[in-house]
């Protein structure tokens, strides 16, 4: 019996695949994104920036573009216009707001927003897992396995967390009840998402994208800004965000530790001082603060600063304007000011170690850096940052799954500094090896 043949189904009935190009130096989101619109039927390129989607595009003009709300190389909105002007037929969307953008709208975008929005809300199967970093059953030994392998919670997770599993039990990382109430308490303030992710700020923990959207709330203000949180929890790079994203970013970015110049020279250091104004000094120098003019001073450890030069902070705080060491004439400065502190500050102005009138002209917004503890559903991908990046200068080794539990044990009271020293200090004991394993994880004598 012969075949019956089966007639071709004409190209123009078949289902068409669509092109597009996420651009993001989120890896978490990229991957995200890229998995919807395949499920969509779309085929899918990534690009970690604004010059390689310029050349992608040259190469194979696709018929979409979703770009994140930043790029780590060119300006946004420049790039969003050129972008407009050289490819006029591309579907251009902007992910940060899944609101699209100007110019012509293709026949798909609803379908493009419904796939940035599920990105946005952890709504696939494949990320609604929490990591399971203790497994009931034990991996097979010398088993391998890739941090960004480990699939990531939504916001509902992140909500009612189950970070660890052992056996039946699910255990709560310290803090986290806490942070729920203290959300229940206000419930005028909107909850943070996934939108509001900074890339310098890797996790997605709601602790995490909270301080993402205060971050973008003040950026383009020159409010000052106050940041605690505990040493190694990230303060400097929340301050280097908040210039990142302000009108200033063009201006300098001035740190000064305070906390680590001498009391008899921290007021040159701020504030310059003139030729002969003190033994040694033979030429006049510029202070940190006029060296930032237009721009960002970021004055880390702000709590160790002597209670003397804390009084001539105050006044240029207050009407901006600076006297160098040994001048008599005072000089106009345009600064906005950032600190940060591991102390309780506001404590600290009670017990009378700190300035309250300064405290209360610091602190106008606040933002808390968790420690890490409360935040350790985010260990994988800390891990996968960090390993990626000690991965510019040597190939990136990966983790067995007894070191990365090994890591969640571990309660870090160095917080996430103390966790990329002890990675680098894993790498380097793994030689020529690819993997860290349980034996390369060396915590050293940790300080309580």
């Amino acid at each position: 019996m012969q075949p019956v043949p089966v007639p071709a189904v004409p190209s123009s009935m078949r289902p068409r695949s669509r092109s597009a190009l996420v651009v993001s130096a989120d890896r978490s989101f990229r991957q995200r994104l890229s998995e919807i619109l395949t499920g969509l039927r779309w085929q899918v390129r990534e690009s970690e920036g604004g010059a390689q989607a310029w050349s992608e595009s040259e190469t194979a003009q696709p018929e979409a573009i979703i770009v994140d709300s930043w790029l780590p190389d060119l300006d946004l909105d420049e790039f969003l216009q050129d972008f407009r002007l050289r490819f006029p037929e591309v579907d251009l969307v902007t992910a940060g707001t899944a609101a699209g953008a100007e110019g012509p709208r293709g026949p798909y975008r609803q379908e493009l927003l419904y796939a940035i929005r599920r990105s946005q809300d952890g709504d696939t199967a494949a990320w609604r897992t929490a990591p399971v970093l203790v497994q009931k059953e034990a991996p097979a030994p010398h088993a391998i396995v890739a941090p960004h392998a480990i699939p990531m919670p939504s916001p509902a997770a992140v909500a009612q967390p189950a970070f660890f599993t052992n056996g039946d039990a699910a255990m709560m990382p310290h803090g986290a009840a806490s942070a729920r109430a203290a959300e229940a308490a206000s419930p005028g303030a909107r909850a943070p998402s996934l939108a509001d992710r900074l890339p310098e700020l890797v996790g997605n923990a709601s602790c995490m994208l909270e301080i993402g959207r205060r971050v973008r709330l003040a950026a383009p203000r020159s409010t000052p800004v106050l940041i605690e949180g505990p040493t190694g929890s990230g303060k400097e790079i929340v301050a280097e965000a908040l210039h990142r994203l302000s009108s200033r970013s063009r201006k300098p970015f001035v740190a000064i530790n305070c906390a680590a110049i001498p009391e008899s020279l921290l007021e040159a250091e701020l504030f310059g001082h003139t030729r002969g104004a003190f033994t040694g000094a033979v030429q006049g120098r510029t202070g940190r603060i006029e060296s930032a003019d237009g721009g960002t001073l970021f004055l880390d450890e702000i709590g160790e600063m002597p209670l003397g030069l804390q009084s001539k902070l105050l006044r240029f705080v207050e009407c901006g304007e600076l006297q160098r060491v040994g001048d008599n004439e005072t000089v106009k400065v345009d600064v906005r000011i950032l600190a940060a502190t591991h102390r309780p500050l506001a404590q600290h102005a009670q017990d009378g170690g700190f300035r309250a009138d300064l405290y209360y002209r610091l602190a106008v917004f606040l933002i808390r850096t968790p420690p890490l503890i409360e935040h350790q559903q985010d260990l994988p991908l800390l891990v996968e940052h960090f390993l990626e990046r000690m991965g510019r200068d040597a190939p990136v080794k990966k983790i067995a799954p007894a070191a990365l539990a090994r890591l969640a044990a571990h309660d870090w009271p160095g917080n996430v500094r103390e966790l990329e020293h002890v990675l680098e200090r894993a790498a380097i004991l793994a030689g020529d090896e690819t993997t860290i394993t349980a034996q390369e994880i060396d915590f050293g004598a940790a300080v309580h």
